[in-house]
């Protein structure tokens, strides 16, 4: 049903765009009620506008506070035009319909942005205006809500096209948009009450895509030098951090280098200057330009092997003064000092029209969890290595093969379309740098359907095997394990990574 337009509330802080609205609806009689400097601006157009403190009897008070927040106000927005009771109602106390509602909200993220004090953002905390635009949107049947000066044009596009008139359709619409417009506006309340900021990025994944970073980044790391950190060293941060959290400080140190999300080494040595060479012997081609991160802190002699390579960023929960020195003589090396600051738990991923929500993978097996399915049984040492490499399979993109030997990375088949091109791509890169995979460990991010991955590691010197199982599908791989003197243990859990 399509509402011809008598009467307009308009509230608005940015004035700019608004006039063609007013001259608009103005030429079809529409009487206006405005407050402040909105009936102001609109009086100076030399148009007649009710004051809403004529209608309500109650001035603006609080220093500008409450200025609408009234039922005669309220009444005309949200009456039911059919509901005979609420037209009653409105004759009684004399409240006027009100067929269209205008707003701006204040500019609190501007405020925030433009660095404001505490009692400035706060006072931008729109309060009216939100419950003007949630009234009129739930009442679209009746009433039109214009809730973002974005939405001025196609407002008055669809109010001429229409003859003064403005269709069901245009209304739902309308009101769709008025509470995207809330929704944002409370989240970014929210997001400063609750420390989240909005971090602008030189740009995207490529230069021609706009970005920015919605979270603290000062809760996760202090920056102790560089430049600006990009989209994509914010990608392999986080890739970085996930993985390293999934080893235990006191089991030794752990270095990881990550190079478009995948790890190109890791390694967990009594010391972090063993930690890091033993990292870097996995792929010092790959490292070069690569995210650098440690659980431990990091002292001169590890800086100085460290200052060797030219690296994007470098991440630990420490540096000793005389380390931080050396590593800090090239200035556009990023330098940061990690927290234990939580993440979050829910991960979101834009999907066509959509989103993909879902928990974060936090699952974590030990030995304990591992179920041997071969009569030759891994050893302790084979064990240890079967679950260092589990935690690299997880933060790798599938499909993934990863080889490992006393708790180092020896090479990986990463984000692969098949598993046996993941297997060889793993082993050739193994070979070239020098590794020996003989009693080194296989792990896969599922299972293998047939026993061909199995005998390409057999061949290769790997002797014992990780997967994800408990399907009559990896029997043939177990066969041939027992027929080869493989040893193969089987976990619950599987670790896809897209």
């Amino acid at each position: 049903m399509n509402t011809t337009l008598k009467s307009a509330l308009v509230s608005v802080f940015y004035k700019d765009g608004l006039e063609p609205l007013i001259q608009a609806l103005h030429k079809n009689g529409v009487t206006l009620y405005s407050t402040g400097g909105t009936r102001k601006f609109i009086e100076d157009l030399g148009i007649p506008c009710v004051a809403v403190e004529d209608v309500t009897g109650y001035p603006s008070i609080l220093g500008g506070r409450v200025k609408t927040l009234h039922p005669k106000v309220f009444g005309g927005i949200l009456a039911r035009r059919e509901n005979a009771q609420d037209l009653a109602e409105l004759a009684q106390y004399e409240i006027p319909l009100y067929d269209l509602v205008i707003v701006d909200l204040y500019p609190f993220a501007e405020t925030v942005a433009a660095g404001g004090t505490e009692q400035d953002i706060i006072e931008k905390i729109d309060i009216g205006g939100v419950s003007l635009i949630r009234a009129a949107a739930k009442n679209f049947a009746h009433t039109c809500i214009v809730a973002n000066k974005s939405d001025y044009s196609y407002f008055l596009e669809q109010y001429q096209t229409g003859n003064g008139q403005i269709s069901a359709a245009v209304r739902r619409n309308l009101a769709a948009r008025a509470f995207a417009t809330t929704g944002e506006y409370d989240r970014q309340i929210a997001d400063w009450f609750n420390g989240v900021k909005s971090y602008p990025l030189r740009y995207g994944e490529n230069p021609h895509q706009k970005a920015e970073f919605r979270g603290n980044l000062e809760a996760v790391f202090t920056k102790l030098q560089g430049k600006e950190l990009s989209y994509n060293n914010l990608l392999d941060v986080d890739s970085s951090l996930c993985l390293l959290r999934d080893f235990n400080p006191e089991n030794g140190a752990t270095f990881v280098i990550v190079k478009h999300n995948n790890a190109c080494g890791v390694a967990t040595r009594p010391t972090v200057l063993q930690a890091w060479t033993d990292a870097l012997a996995c792929d010092p081609v790959s490292a070069f330009g690569g995210i650098l991160a440690t659980n431990h802190s990091v002292d001169l002699e590890t800086a100085r092997k460290i200052d060797d390579l030219f690296f994007e960023v470098l991440l630990a929960p420490g540096y000793s003064p005389e380390a931080l020195e050396l590593l800090e003589a090239k200035k556009n090396r990023i330098i940061l000092q990690t927290h234990n600051a939580p993440f979050r738990q829910t991960l979101t991923r834009s999907v066509l029209n959509g989103e993909l929500v879902q928990d974060r993978d936090s699952a974590l097996e030990q030995s304990a969890d591992m179920n041997p399915v071969t009569t030759t049984l891994p050893t302790a040492g084979q064990l240890s290595d079967l679950e260092f490499a589990l935690k690299l399979v997880k933060h790798t993109k599938s499909n993934t093969i990863v080889l490992a030997k006393n708790n180092q990375l020896l090479a990986s088949g990463t984000g692969q379309t098949s598993r046996v091109d993941a297997l060889n791509q793993a082993i050739e890169k193994a070979n070239r740098f020098g590794f020996d995979l003989e009693g080194a460990v296989m792990a896969s991010d599922a299972f293998f359907p047939f026993p061909d991955c199995v005998e390409i590691a057999d061949k290769a010197g790997i002797r014992a095997v990780v997967q994800p199982g408990g399907s009559i599908k990896d029997q043939a791989s177990i066969d041939y394990c027992n027929e080869n003197g493989l040893a193969m243990v089987m976990t619950g859990i599987r670790h896809f990574k897209h």
